[in-house]
């Protein structure tokens, strides 16, 4: 593939930050004020099996085995979605990178296809906030409205606000545990990455323990300026 189907000039944004930190939130934000095609890693690889790409049968054949998908597969997978038209005014990374040894990989791939990451945003948020914000969330069974025990409860308890639905629920892993858990491999994993895109002179930092509306404001900042 020679990268044609998506110019040099296509920027490249890469979203960081813990679970619950807001990274799908912002990224469709995004997309609707820069026009960009966020790209998540899960969707990628579902769309790839359900197209039957070649890497698409590779992904599926270890899916099925219970295996974890290898990093050149994913890299295969994002190459050929990356060639796609509509990828030609930009794109937002969710979720991937997600190590440094898969950032290095990606930094060849687009380098392969003339482009590079133009920004790499860490959203900044603090952990004790992040178990509350996550493991206090519920949703509707009917209308899916979210709700949070502290945050945004239902003004009747065990109603929802929007459809008197009475059937609320949980994600097994939103507890407090799993959480922890969670942020932990995080830090472990990809936090690192943060100190890569310094090094390289790519990183901004946002913090995210605000409003939505105030973080989108910061973030359509850096991106503005990181695609100018």
């Amino acid at each position: 593939m020679d990268g044609s189907a998506t110019p040099a000039t296509a920027p490249v944004l890469i979203l960081l930050g813990p679970p619950g930190a807001g990274k799908g939130t912002q990224a469709r934000m995004l997309e609707e004020s820069h026009g960009l095609i966020q790209l998540s890693t899960g969707d990628l690889l579902r769309a790839a099996v359900a197209a039957g790409t070649d890497a698409g049968k590779q992904a599926k054949a270890v899916m099925e085995a219970g295996d974890l998908v290898s990093d050149e597969i994913v890299i295969a997978i994002l190459r050929d979605r990356l060639a796609e038209p509509d990828c030609a005014s930009g794109v937002i990374l969710d979720g991937f990178p997600r190590t440094t040894v898969q950032a290095e990989a990606l930094d060849t791939l687009l380098a392969d296809t003339g482009q590079r990451i133009n920004a790499a945003v860490s959203l900044e948020v603090e952990d004790a906030a992040m178990v509350a914000r996550i493991s206090g969330r519920f949703t509707c069974g009917s209308c899916g409205e979210g709700y949070h025990d502290s945050f945004k409860p239902t003004a009747k308890a065990g109603v929802c606000d929007n459809c008197s639905c009475t059937d609320m629920k949980r994600r097994a892993d939103d507890n407090a545990t799993t959480v922890a858990q969670r942020l932990e491999a995080y830090h472990a994993k990809t936090a690192p990455l943060i100190d890569y895109y310094q090094n390289k002179g790519t990183l901004s930092r946002v913090p995210a323990m605000g409003a939505i509306d105030e973080i989108a404001a910061q973030l359509n900042s850096v991106v503005s300026q990181a695609t100018t």
